[in-house]
């Protein structure tokens, strides 16, 4: 059986570390390149810099955090935030990424993920699914939506079904998309792994939305990421068992110094969950 992977998320604002409950109330965690060296030397598995409002403000990917990081740790890490174009992916390869982490992009243009993995690889296209529960669509219609959801309504969350709709713009917007269709589609178009977020339990510390991350482990065959609301060290565990995550994902509980890395690793080690330590 694969190791489950223990990944630490920094979420960067402005050139910090942030970290905020259901994607707002920011408050300041630190330097990135800092936090990534701690992590590498605190064993973690991997590491993921999101630029959570790039997209929102139409900013370009950070680049200067990537190459430094790249220069100090040997870890694998993904960066995701205002990647718009096949030379945004290759100027972050480039620089030291290993993977990235498409989200709007993706939505926008779902041709967009084909086009990137056909050019670099699935290994290393990760499709970011925001995620909140819904009952029914939320009734903003996309302005682009003509574009491209009409081929494909089957994707779209239907009158009064209790699903999960996907969100872009850092948790702003929502697209009317039904979560577990689009992560289906996107593994079809040739994304290599699913980092999937709960808007609902984001931040709170309540534990990862085990029945969300269940239906998008068990609906797709290419690993899945749990993420958002990871408090205790049971709620990894869960989201790992129960959940059926091939990887979970934290960021305040080892921010804050709550629990460490060899923790977190120890303790799933004791319940029987295969980790490398």
């Amino acid at each position: 059986m694969l190791s489950k992977r223990i990944i630490p998320c920094l979420d960067v604002k402005d050139g910090r570390v942030v970290k905020g409950v259901s994607f707002v109330n920011l408050r300041d965690a630190g330097d990135p390149v800092e936090n990534a060296i701690f992590y590498d030397g605190q064993g973690a598995d991997e590491l993921v810099f999101l630029d959570i409002t790039a997209s929102h403000e139409k900013r370009g990917i950070i680049l200067d955090v990537v190459s430094k990081t790249a220069e100090e740790v040997f870890m694998p890490f993904t960066v995701g935030g205002g990647i718009k174009a096949i030379e945004d992916i290759r100027a972050l390869l480039k620089a030291g990424s290993d993977k990235v982490s498409i989200n709007t992009a993706a939505v926008k243009d779902p041709g967009f993920i084909r086009q990137a993995a056909e050019k670099f690889g699935s290994q290393c296209i990760v499709v970011a699914v925001d995620a909140k529960r819904c009952a029914g669509p939320s009734g903003r219609a996309p302005e682009w939506a003509p574009d491209w959801s009409g081929a494909h309504p089957e994707l779209l969350v239907q009158p009064g079904e209790k699903t999960w709709e996907v969100f872009i713009h850092g948790g702003r917007t929502p697209m009317g998309l039904d979560a577990i269709k689009w992560a289906k589609f996107m593994e079809e178009l040739g994304a290599g792994e699913i980092l999937l977020t709960s808007m609902d339990r984001d931040g709170t510390k309540d534990g990862y939305d085990i029945e969300l991350t269940r239906a998008i482990s068990e609906a797709v065959s290419i690993p899945v990421i749990a993420s958002g609301g990871a408090g205790t060290l049971e709620h990894l565990y869960e989201a790992l068992s129960k959940g059926k995550a091939d990887a979970v994902l934290a960021a305040s509980i080892f921010h804050y110094r709550e629990f460490s890395i060899r923790q977190a690793k120890e303790y799933l080690r004791q319940k029987g969950v295969p980790v490398r330590l």
